[in-house]
């Protein structure tokens, strides 16, 4: 499973039993929306997609939360 590091934005792949506690986001599709493609080899092109927020403010969240991964649909 591929995890987004929820202060880096990086990606990284975790295999059932080093799965850490991790946040999700489950959305619906708008414009703009960011998918695996745009997230590798690193998160920055995929920042200056408007879908992009969705990520951010789901990662903050994880965060207040100490949660240091997110799982995001896409």
């Amino acid at each position: 499973m591929r995890l987004i590091n929820t202060s880096t934005y990086e990606l990284r792949e975790f295999f059932e039993e080093q799965t850490p506690y991790y946040a999700i986001l489950s959305h619906t599709w708008g414009d703009e929306e960011v998918g695996l493609r745009d997230m590798l080899p690193s998160p920055e092109a995929a920042k200056s997609k408007a879908g992009f927020t969705k990520i951010r403010l789901t990662c903050e969240q994880a965060r207040q939360d100490g949660l240091d991964w997110a799982w995001v649909d896409t």
